[in-house]
């Protein structure tokens, strides 16, 4: 059975942060709390959000981790109730986004945050008294402002996924503009991100043609524009380009993920200073070999499918998830992003710990070719 499901209002356009008070009218939100982290205050978006409220600004919450915590959870929370708050505004990457819903759920439900963790069965824990969240994105990578789910890592240590449809931000005011100063580096990294949620969505063999279609699209508008929004950061095109690759691949993934994301969550709870997206473009190329002889892959002509979105074998060539693999690997390398996990300082010590996680995790078991602990290692030992 396929699950269609979606429910965010969006505005993707330059100068939608300007709609913040009046969002928050239709969302019924009278007293918000602002979740953000202190690069994001320090480059000015806050001020500049929170501008049409003059001196009745609301509180702001701006301690978000890289990787958020249960931890970081409890002091917004502490916040939000002092300041009696009715609703979120979330406005940053995905790390502020996903505090948020966790905020949302902790200020609202009893109970440690790993009751409501999908992997613990705790989704249906979940409850439509969650706060109501409005995403305003920053960067155009993670999607979280359209996604059904977070991702944080609460008090055992474990980076554990919460899943729920009342966790759904009510509206998503994507902006470009926001994401104009973003330096180089953040720019790949989270475009990477992007790109592998389309990838990897669409190579799953859950059934939902309109996710199918989304990915694809997004897979297209990203490919083409990553390099131009990473060499001109000023490039507007290409930033709108990018924020919607961003928000098209969330869209799409509530049809499920897989191995890249098995993997990134659980090497980044084991060393949480690591990127995520960087972490989902080293593991891509592994991936789509891994993938490519999965019947659906196949079946589906998927490898096909994705080259033809990103461009390529324009000179006749046949690609396969080999070549399409090397296609990643080349792009990775154009980006100027780490050429694998010994680049980015990872210890092949942790590789038993994070093979146990990443099949523990909760989108291993949509990849559309099961993967075991040897497959794992495997694909460990080739993003090395």
């Amino acid at each position: 059975m396929a699950l269609i499901q979606y429910l965010t209002q969006i505005q993707l356009e330059f100068g939608a942060v300007g709609l913040l008070p009046q969002v928050c009218e239709q969302a019924g939100i009278h007293r918000p709390l602002v979740i953000t982290d202190a690069g994001v205050r320090a480059a000015g978006v806050i001020g500049r959000a929170l501008a049409p409220w003059g001196e009745h600004a609301p509180p702001v919450f701006d301690q978000t981790p890289a990787n958020p915590t249960e931890a970081a959870v409890r002091w917004a929370v502490q916040l939000c109730h002092t300041g009696h708050c009715d609703g979120l505004i979330a406005i940053g990457g995905g790390s502020s986004m996903d505090l948020a819903k966790g905020v949302a759920i902790a200020a609202t439900h009893q109970g440690p945050l790993k009751n409501f963790a999908t992997i613990e069965g705790g989704s249906l824990n979940i409850t439509a008294a969650v706060l109501p969240v409005i995403a305003v994105p920053t960067t155009a990578g993670t999607g979280s402002e359209v996604a059904r789910g977070a991702i944080l890592i609460v008090d055992d240590g474990r980076k554990l996924g919460f899943h729920n449809w009342a966790l759904v931000p009510k509206f998503a005011l994507c902006d470009p503009e926001l994401t104009l100063s973003l330096p180089p580096g953040l720019t790949a990294a989270t475009g990477m991100d992007a790109i592998a949620h389309c990838m990897e969505t669409f190579m799953s063999d859950a059934v939902n043609p309109p996710a199918d279609g989304i990915a694809l699209d997004g897979l297209r508008r990203g490919w083409a524009h990553i390099e131009r929004a990473t060499r001109n950061g000023q490039d507007r095109e290409a930033r709108w380009q990018m924020m919607s690759c961003s928000m098209q691949g969330a869209l799409a993934f509530q049809k499920g993920l897989g191995c890249v994301h098995s993997l990134s969550h659980a090497l980044g709870a084991a060393d949480p200073r690591l990127h995520h997206g960087s972490l989902n473009a080293v593991f891509l190329p592994a991936v789509i070999r891994f993938n490519a002889s999965a019947q659906g892959m196949q079946r589906d002509q998927r490898i096909a499918r994705m080259a033809q979105a990103m461009d390529l074998g324009k000179d006749g060539a046949k690609l396969d998830g080999v070549a399409l693999a090397r296609a990643v690997s080349e792009m990775n390398a154009r980006l100027g992003l780490p050429s694998g996990l010994s680049a980015m300082g990872v210890d092949m010590a942790i590789f038993a710990q994070v093979i146990k996680a990443a099949l523990l995790d909760h989108c291993h078991k949509t990849n559309p070719r099961e993967a075991s602990a040897a497959d794992y290692l495997e694909m460990l030992r080739a993003s090395w």
